[in-house]
């Protein structure tokens, strides 16, 4: 059992929760009586105790009802049984709960509030985790979207379970989440974690949480999320192409250094876009909806720290959900370049950069990038290589800022203007060598307007590929790899 603290909420009845969640009498229970088990006597009153405080037959409910009107499987705990812990009926019941949600095609709402595995049944207990766990890896392979919301508490083999798994992850404001409670830590460990470590706030500032959304705005979130995975795609209007003014590239690598220079959010105002943000540091991780259109957007803030290993990471968590939910992905380049640190090279952030750039180019969604400012190496090149690549006009891409390449072939920054010319990294040359596909003019008296335009152009892009079509990955794929296998041929 996990003691409440002082300051934690008063948590919600597995019934509370789901009348809070679900449209009004729409709940329809999938579960059936638990077997019958030669239980010890001391727990089968424990047992018998805990269905005459909480009128339930076990500690999870599951079944199906609507949010907003859209059908959806639901499974929650109720802590007042048994810590809402997890013995073989319960564990039996989850999965049966999920397997039928996979098999009616129904996003799964995964609702937890428990201590973990029960105590009473021993190992075979503990390995309903795994079962469960399994059933959950089957369902995501189903391309249906799984969202677990953390409430309060939530810890031990539930959390490193079915809590830890969704395509997205919320958690109830204040809620104690951790792999082991208070009570077990101080126990084995002598003292508890310090007072703050294991709560949804400090795990959402950790990015281990996407959102700390209360119960009763947990509908609303949940609609905003669905609304973009079941979401399909729709014409949208080809922008008109604008006159590309002629510049040097040295004055397009100044522009996108300026300080009024736009940037990714930006971008999405003036996109008017319907986005639901999942991290932001210096990787921000969302779904959105391009006039209507539905993608996962992974992308560089120009005003962000630069990216380490820990965004690279977060990239291909976007790489991955949208494979999963059969999303495009849309990703947006803008960075002086990667972390320089200690800690970055330590970290592995070589390593992470060649990963991501290989997950991109193998992915097997649609992709779509968008040059919105500076392009300077690996952390550039990563998010860049896709099916159908945008570039505002004074966007840039290089192995390294021009003075970096001037430092390294005549060991001082004073030929950067030449080399950014001569190395051809200004998105209009770039489109004549063949490497990238649109650019998009930009007007210096109105630099909002070039937003407008690249968002636009998102859209028209979006709603000429279809992410749920099937046969056409490997095809999809195979273009992919012939057009990066012909870079810099146009030049010839």
């Amino acid at each position: 059992m996990v003691e409440r603290r002082t300051g934690q909420p008063d948590a919600m009845g597995a019934r509370e929760m789901l009348a809070a969640l679900l449209d009004r009498e729409t709940f329809s229970s999938w579960d059936t009586p638990p077997a019958e088990a030669k239980q010890d006597p001391a727990y089968a009153a424990e047992l018998a105790a805990a269905r005459d405080k909480t009128g339930l037959d076990e500690s999870v409910i599951t079944g199906s009802g609507r949010i907003r009107g859209r059908q959806v499987a639901v499974a929650t705990s109720e802590f007042g049984f048994l810590g809402g812990s997890i013995g073989v009926a319960a564990g039996q019941r989850l999965v049966a709960a999920i397997d039928r949600a996979a098999a009616q095609r129904l996003p799964l709402i995964a609702l937890p509030a428990s201590g973990g595995t029960r105590m009473q049944e021993g190992t075979t207990a503990f390995l309903q985790m795994a079962r469960i766990t399994a059933a959950i890896g089957a369902y995501r392979a189903a391309r249906q979207p799984y969202l677990a919301y953390l409430r309060h508490p939530t810890t031990g083999g539930v959390f490193a379970s079915w809590g830890s798994l969704g395509h997205i992850t919320a958690a109830e404001p204040g809620a104690l989440i951790g792999f082991l409670g208070p009570r077990v830590l101080s126990t084995l460990h002598g003292a508890p974690l310090p007072e703050g470590v294991q709560t949804a706030e400090n795990l959402h500032a950790c990015g281990l949480v996407d959102a700390v959304v209360g119960p009763r705005e947990l509908a609303g979130f949940v609609d905003s999320v669905l609304s973009v995975t079941a979401a399909r795609r729709r014409s949208a209007p080809r922008p008109p192409a604008g006159d590309v003014q002629p510049s040097s590239a040295w004055e397009s690598v100044l522009r996108t250094r300026s300080a009024g220079r736009p940037g990714l959010h930006q971008l999405l105002a003036a996109a008017d876009a319907e986005v639901v943000t999942l991290q932001e540091n210096t990787i921000v991780l969302a779904l959105a909806r391009f006039c209507g259109n539905p993608c996962v957007l992974v992308g560089q803030d120009r005003l962000a720290p630069v990216p380490g290993p820990a965004a690279m990471r977060l990239a291909r968590r976007g790489m991955r959900l949208a494979a999963e939910l059969r999303l495009p992905l849309v990703t947006v380049i803008d960075t002086t370049g990667a972390e320089l640190s200690q800690q970055a090279e330590e970290g592995g952030l070589a390593a992470e950069l060649a990963a991501t750039l290989a997950e991109l180019v193998n992915l097997d969604v649609p992709t779509v990038s968008l040059l919105l400012g500076q392009g300077a190496g690996g952390a550039a090149l990563a998010l860049f290589p896709a099916d159908r690549v945008l570039a505002l006009q004074h966007s840039w891409l290089a192995a390294l800022p021009p003075e970096g390449a001037s430092a390294i072939l005549y060991r001082d920054p004073g030929h950067a203007a030449e080399l950014a010319a001569r190395q051809r990294i200004c998105a209009p040359d770039l489109a004549a060598d063949g490497l990238v596909d649109t650019v998009i003019p930009e007007d210096p008296q109105q630099p909002g307007l070039a937003c407008e335009r690249a968002a636009a152009e998102l859209a028209w892009e979006l709603g000429q590929v279809d992410a749920d079509a099937d046969g056409d990955g490997a095809a999809r794929l195979a273009g992919r790899l012939a057009r990066h296998r012909r870079a810099g041929a146009a030049r010839g």
